[in-house]
């Protein structure tokens, strides 16, 4: 049996005057669609330029390039129609077309559910986390419908491949075992909700930071000093986690103060809420809800009355500024008004040993005993 490639190349050399027009209506039909193409999305972008949902951007971004497959896919098919290629080569031809219209028509599709996915997250109230996971597994499923409808069209049996990956599925389960226990952590963390893209969090081992992305193997956190800790999602799943931005973003601030014993309380508690309910206007990341109030704890130090001032900040890195802030006006509204921020205070007792005794120079002198017997 002759190879279909040798043959193919057999009739192009013997008809290639007869594939001139098809070549004509192919190129043809290319530039149309580019044309086309450039009109109909300078159109789309303005029109979605005027409104306020972000969707069209999403459909239109997810079609920009797929479009020209699809118009290639038309010329190659037109074309053919004007060909004389035998029958044979004609519907391998209309095929291998068929395939490439649903493996590009299912990439737009994965690409455009991962972008409304992540749009659509990111808006509801009580939505999912939108992770880089969330968003590989939703591409996954639209991935695998395309290719059940691959393998329909080319007359493949799914029921003996489900069999043999049953079959193989438990020695890849063991050889990639870390992997999916790493797939299956970050799967989970995503449904909890109870780690975020955004949300800043402390580890009990000591990393702390913003959630910056959520994977199928690991999660990262960006620190303050800006560099990145990669975790792996198992992990993280194992780990002692704080979430400074659950329930909410708001969280308050304790900054203890010591004042001389001689202070009245009573003034240092209206000074200390005066200036904290003044900078909740000028300090950024300060609130003036609830308001701040301040208490005598922990009380009665070793040289000092110590207070506590509690305020509210919007989110955990504002406490950084407003500690710094506050700090400096209380300072100042204190040497104002004359209140002292003691010294720690220690009383020493100096003692003669008893063991001992002074000669007549002043000098000390040990006491022997004799040993007894």
């Amino acid at each position: 049996m002759e190879d279909p490639m040798n043959e193919l190349k057999d009739v192009f050399f013997q008809y290639w005057d007869e594939l001139f027009f098809p070549l004509i209506v192919l190129l043809v039909t290319l530039a149309a669609g580019y044309s086309a193409r450039k009109m109909i999305f300078t159109a789309l972008h303005r029109r979605a330029a005027r409104t306020k949902t972000g969707v069209d951007d999403l459909i239109v971004q997810a079609l920009h390039g797929p479009v020209m497959i699809w118009v290639l896919i038309l010329g190659l098919y037109l074309a053919m129609q004007f060909s004389t290629l035998p029958a044979r080569f004609a519907a391998l031809a209309d095929k291998f077309l068929l395939m490439l219209w649903i493996l590009s028509l299912t990439a737009a599709a994965a690409r455009l559910a991962g972008s409304l996915v992540q749009h659509y997250g990111r808006q509801l109230q009580g939505a999912l986390p939108v992770t880089t996971l969330t968003q590989n597994l939703v591409r996954l499923m639209v991935v695998v419908v395309g290719a059940l409808i691959l393998l329909n069209l080319l007359g493949v049996s799914i029921t003996p491949m489900l069999t043999a990956l049953g079959v193989g599925g438990l020695a890849v389960a063991l050889a990639l075992q870390d992997t999916l226990s790493n797939l299956f952590a970050g799967v989970y963390l995503s449904l909890a909700g109870q780690i975020r893209i955004g949300d800043y969090v402390k580890l009990d081992s000591g990393e702390e930071g913003y959630v910056a992305d959520l994977s199928w193997r690991s999660t990262v956190i960006r620190t303050l000093p800006n560099n990145l800790v990669i975790i792996p999602n198992t992990k993280l799943g194992q780990a002692i986690v704080t979430n400074y931005h659950l329930p909410e973003k708001r969280m308050s601030l304790l900054i203890p103060i010591g004042v001389s014993y001689d202070t009245d309380p009573e003034r240092v508690e209206r000074i200390l809420v005066e200036e904290a309910k003044r900078g909740a206007g000028e300090i950024p990341g300060l609130l003036a809800e609830p308001e701040p109030f301040v208490r005598f704890i922990p009380g009665f130090g070793d040289s000092s009355l110590n207070f506590t001032l509690i305020c509210q900040v919007r989110e955990f890195v504002d406490q950084y500024l407003v500690q710094h802030e506050l700090r400096k006006r209380i300072f100042s509204r204190f040497r104002e008004t004359g209140i002292e921020i003691p010294f720690p205070i220690r009383t020493v007792y100096l003692r003669e040993p008893e063991a001992g005794r002074r000669d007549s120079g002043g000098k000390l002198e040990d006491r022997k005993q004799s040993p007894t017997s």
